[in-house]
């Protein structure tokens, strides 16, 4: 059976109050739009085509980014004027006008639609004779401006109200349409040339597709999936409402994997986290996109971790700053107010607390004391800090980058180290401390005169 599948995401998103496209909106770590496309993706399409706005490079840079990652080739329609979801349908006719399979029609702003519900639309069209439509619906049970699907004395969809156009009575009905519609490709063109904006908004309703079908004797199915899956995105609200949606899904499934998380509700995952088995992961510690976490691993309290590796067994936090490109060595213990960037972190290193580690390759059983700084910008490019096996790194030390400290070497506290240290070496740099007698008396007494 040869699946094609057409996003909608023209729409202006104008209740998001924002310079943004709407479909572009930050969601989980990833753009709303990716969900969507990726839920498409999961259900391998013959072409898969998004209709979109003229002059909206943001939109195509988030389709454009998708297709890299997955290695599929992504078409776009454009939508010159908005005229309805019906006229969103015709401007991708190029990518429908052959189909002689079924042709999915979803929404870019719906990205809690799971693999398992179109699956069971798909089921739904395969039956003998093959329906015209088939229609995904939802049981409502809080107010909302959906339209509602009116049923057939059989079960069957014998119409869409559009809720602008619905009555009170028909308001009332609970059987919410979601918009997303499977339709025999064989029957599109001649259900679209029939299509009218005869409505109160003058707009093309993909929804009228179902009359137009019934008037010529075809059969229209629908299949009932979950509110919640199929709540759309169309103010900030919903967008919270969203993320509360997905951060539900993955805290479970990272707790049934093998995880523990202390207190879920304030641990915040992206959509790409990977937590091993055995993993503790305590209360307050946001994820950004890019983490994975082996096995046996501690996060302690109040840490922000993004596009790092933290190995087996090692213990980051609390309030740990985890930045792009960090790798956190097996055993390794990295300890509170700690922040590192571009880093590999040996095993079973210890950067305790109160350090900024960055573009720095630290051995193992290595030691950084309080304080430590790898100054590893001078002001034009970034530079490397190589820090041996072994060595002991003193409290409030200065390693300017490029440098390299040896193995097993120490560098002694408050020292600023400009120039290699060689293997089991001693270094510091202190000025020499001078003690002047009665000087603290002789000082409060000229700041007081």
């Amino acid at each position: 059976m040869q699946l094609r599948t057409i996003i909608l995401a023209a729409g202006q998103g104008a209740r998001m109050q924002s310079s943004l496209p709407k479909v572009c909106h930050a969601l989980g770590g990833r753009p709303l739009l990716h969900y969507v496309l990726d839920v498409s993706f999961q259900m391998d399409p013959e072409t898969l085509s998004v209709v979109i706005s003229p002059n909206t490079p943001d939109v195509e840079q988030v389709i454009d980014e998708f297709s890299a990652t997955c290695g599929c080739k992504i078409y776009t329609s454009l939508q010159q004027e908005q005229h309805g979801t019906g006229h969103a349908l015709m401007a991708a006719y190029e990518h429908w006008k052959k189909a002689t399979g079924p042709v999915l029609v979803l929404f870019g702003d719906t990205p809690l639609l799971t693999q398992a519900t179109l699956e069971k639309m798909l089921n739904a069209y395969q039956q003998d004779p093959n329906p015209a439509v088939v229609v995904l619906g939802m049981q409502c049970t809080t107010p909302n401006s959906y339209g509602r699907i009116e049923l057939d004395a059989q079960g069957d969809v014998a119409a869409i109200v559009e809720y602008q156009d619905a009555t009170p009575e028909q308001r009332n009905n609970p059987l919410g349409n979601s918009g997303v519609m499977l339709i025999d490709g064989a029957k599109l063109q001649g259900l679209m040339d029939q299509l009218t904006c005869d409505n109160a908004q003058q707009e093309y309703y993909l929804t009228d597709l179902v009359l137009l079908a019934r008037a010529q004797g075809e059969r229209v199915m629908w299949v009932e999936g979950c509110e919640t899956e199929l709540q759309g995105v169309n103010t900030r609200i919903d967008l919270s409402q969203a993320e509360a949606v997905l951060q539900k899904r993955w805290r479970e499934q990272a707790m049934l994997a093998g995880a523990t998380l202390i207190d879920p509700h304030s641990v915040y995952f992206s959509f790409d986290t990977k937590l091993g088995q055995d993993v503790t992961v305590f209360p307050n510690v946001s994820f950004g996109p890019g983490v994975r976490v082996d096995d046996h691993a501690i996060i302690r309290p109040f840490c922000r971790i993004e596009q790092a590796h933290i190995q087996e067994g090692a213990v980051v936090g609390p309030f740990v700053h985890l930045r792009p490109g960090s790798v956190i060595g097996s055993e390794s213990r990295i300890g509170n107010f700690v922040e590192i960037k571009q880093s590999e972190i040996g095993k079973g290193a210890k950067v305790s607390h109160l350090s900024y580690i960055g573009d720095t390759d630290l051995g193992e059983g290595a030691n950084v004391g309080a304080g430590t700084i790898t100054c590893n910008y001078d002001g034009f490019a970034k530079h490397r800090t190589k820090i041996g096996s072994r060595a002991f790194i003193g409290s409030n030390s200065c390693l300017i980058a490029p440098v390299e400290i040896g193995d097993q070497a120490i560098v002694g506290a408050g020292s600023v180290v400009t120039r290699a240290v060689p293997q089991e070496a001693l270094a510091h740099s202190r000025v020499p401390q001078q003690n002047l007698e009665s000087g603290a008396v002789k000082y409060r007494r000229k700041r007081s005169s």
